[in-house]
């Protein structure tokens, strides 16, 4: 299963995204992969292949489309702390333009593509996301109840803000089940914030698992970077097909 690089229209321009679908006829309950701040790279096409082994029609857009086709990054850089500051620089106003109103324009957009796609079952879809893609995740699980059937969110960072517009605050819209692989220790998602998030949950009622990943560091499915954890990922996966077997397949 071969990525193919495709061409997704938006309203505020072109995506580039790799589409990955299954070696048979299908139909297949379609995904949406959700990039880290590191954008399209062999990495995310490996995983999002394994996925697509399992039985779904995968799409991995190029979250950062509003600056153009995504540049390879050197990954590298992540292990020097100066380099480290540059490249998050650099990053830092893509991920800012990635505002709620923003992420829900581009989500109907990847989800009308991926319906499109031949051998995609009709239904709603189900998104996994990887540190800002998890939060950017929950965004879109919000904004799309009725389309998005489940999302699953992995060390993700900043989903629990002081800000009007926190991801935590719009939960509840979901009807749709929930999965949260925290990073133990992480910065971005302390343990006060996860509890914060849990909170709001219980609240409005939205079915969801919760759970720290002892020992892994944000970052921990990839690994193409430092912080890469084998085991944490593995675990990252049992609990991702978990997901999506239930909402897929009863």
């Amino acid at each position: 299963m071969q990525p193919t690089t495709v061409d997704v229209p938006t309203p505020d321009g072109t995506a580039d995204a790799y589409l990955v679908r299954p070696d048979a006829d299908g139909p297949f309950p379609g995904v949406l992969l959700f990039m880290d701040a590191f954008g399209l790279r062999p990495r995310l096409a490996e995983m999002a292949a394994t996925i697509a082994a399992r039985g779904h029609v995968v799409l991995v857009p190029n979250l950062f489309h509003r600056s153009g086709p995504a540049r390879p990054v050197d990954m590298s850089a992540l292990a020097d702390d100066g380099r480290r500051a540059e490249l998050f620089d650099r990053l830092g106003p893509m991920m800012a333009a990635l505002t709620p109103d923003a992420v829900a324009r581009d989500t109907a957009a990847y989800l009308d593509f991926l319906a499109a796609q031949p051998g995609v079952a009709p239904g709603p879809a189900a998104i996994t996301g990887y540190c800002m893609g998890g939060t950017n995740a929950l965004r879109a699980i919000e904004a799309h109840p009725d389309r998005v059937a489940a999302v699953a969110a992995f060390h993700a960072g900043r989903v629990v803000t002081d800000a009007p517009d926190s991801p935590h605050r719009g939960v509840g819209a979901i009807t749709g089940e929930l999965y949260f692989g925290h990073a133990d220790q992480d910065p971005s998602m302390t343990a006060e914030q996860i509890a914060v998030l849990e909170q709001a949950l219980d609240a409005a009622g939205v079915t969801y698992r919760s759970e720290v990943y002892p020992g892994a560091p944000h970052g921990y499915t990839q690994a193409d970077t430092p912080m890469y954890d084998a085991r944490a990922t593995d675990r990252h996966w049992a609990a991702l097909f978990d997901l999506l077997d239930r909402t897929f397949r009863g």
